[in-house]
């Protein structure tokens, strides 16, 4: 970002920005959508950006292997059996195709049959992962990489292309778009994701009357916040994280806020006041707060990491500080204001990006990770 003028350099044209969102919207109102593999794709490609993109204008190489990687982890709770209320309807798998159920869906519903782990992350170190992570990342290869941006008749290379063997190029501003809009679209991937689910014949036996559809998706379990919640008190005390008084019942509260990055990771979890949580709402937390959670996330990191992986919450610390270095920055060039407390607010200010100067780029001075996926054997040969 530029000091004195505020803009973000090499950052694409409010016309290239704008053509950008009209061809998103033509992707989800003119698309062949037969499953839900190019919802997850649009979803993983945000993350990702988020998480391993900057805000130049520049392109950005994923490995396919990252992406199976990130479906794996979306589809982990879709491939376990749903039921509206117990003895009420038959339980199953949703159907997320169309036609036959969808490959990935199989393959983690019979991978989850056979194997003890019962998370994403645990799964990392199941012995039949690799093979698992394989046939996923080929199927993410043959199908949505393929069609994805197949809409209105023809084919429009505007996200990606193939960079070889395994590998997809985020085009020239694909990733700054992605960043810069990436909660809209979470959130449209996210609810054409449920309309398309409900709109299955094959799932209506399943869904009945309730709609809680949603929540078994994409949120995590009460039972596993609350498992969450004991265990932060080990880390942080019986303290609201915000108010810093004690508290005999917590909230567990994303530090930067679910709707603006919809995923789980126990880095990002703090214990809250309700009152506070409440409060605090969708907003990004102050400045004093802020550098408090970065000195936690550098001191707890291990022991954080520890509990996310006994409870099943994904455990990537760097990447944590990456989103909150993204949202921060938004929220900047946005004008947005932070939360203090229940009585005061205040502008985020370029004060608050030097917080992660020390934390993330004066620490090592590094660039950010090739990939959060562990390296897999054999190498990534996935064919178009």
């Amino acid at each position: 970002m530029d000091p004195v003028s505020g803009e973000r350099r090499g950052a694409p044209s409010a016309e290239a920005q704008l053509s950008f969102l009209a061809k998103i919207q033509r992707l989800f109102a003119e698309g062949d959508f037969t499953a839900t593999y190019k919802f997850a794709l649009l979803v993983a490609l945000s993350d990702l950006a988020v998480e391993l993109g900057a805000d130049d204008g520049s392109e950005l190489v994923l490995s396919i292997r990252q992406i199976g990687h990130r479906f794996i982890e979306l589809y982990w709770t879709h491939a376990s059996p749903y039921q509206v209320e117990v003895g009420e309807v038959q339980a199953g798998v949703l159907s997320q195709n169309l036609g036959s159920q969808a490959v990935v869906v199989s393959a983690l519903a019979a991978f989850r049959a056979r194997s003890a782990a019962n998370s994403p992350q645990a799964a990392l170190t199941d012995p039949g992962y690799p093979g698992l992570l394989r046939l996923v990342s080929q199927a993410v290869s043959a199908q949505p990489i393929n069609y994805l941006q197949n809409f209105g008749g023809a084919t429009d290379e505007f996200l990606f292309e193939r960079a070889g063997a395994g590998k997809i190029r985020l085009k020239q501003g694909v990733a700054y778009c992605l960043r810069r809009f990436q909660p809209l679209v979470q959130q449209v991937a996210r609810s054409q994701w449920i309309a398309h689910i409900k709109a299955n014949n094959r799932n209506q036996d399943l869904l009945g009357g309730k709609d809680d559809l949603e929540a078994f998706l994409f949120l995590s379990s009460r039972r596993s916040l609350k498992a969450l919640g004991e265990r932060l008190r080990e880390i942080d005390g019986p303290v609201c994280f915000y108010c810093r008084s004690g508290i005999a019942t917590a909230d567990v509260d994303h530090f930067i806020p679910f709707s603006l990055y919809p995923r789980d990771l126990v880095h990002n979890f703090v214990l809250a006041h309700p009152a506070c949580n409440r409060s605090k709402s969708a907003m990004l937390a102050g400045k004093v707060h802020l550098e408090r959670w970065l000195t936690r996330l550098n001191l707890h990191a291990e022991g954080l990491s520890r509990i996310g992986g006994e409870i099943g919450f994904v455990t990537e610390p760097e990447s944590c500080q990456h989103v909150a270095a993204w949202a921060y920055l938004n929220g900047h060039a946005s004008g947005a204001s932070a939360w203090i407390d229940r009585n005061k607010l205040e502008a985020i200010s370029r004060q608050y990006l030097e917080c992660f100067d020390q934390s993330i780029r004066g620490s090592s001075e590094r660039a950010f990770p090739v990939s959060t996926t562990p390296e897999i054997n054999p190498p990534d040969e996935m064919s178009s």
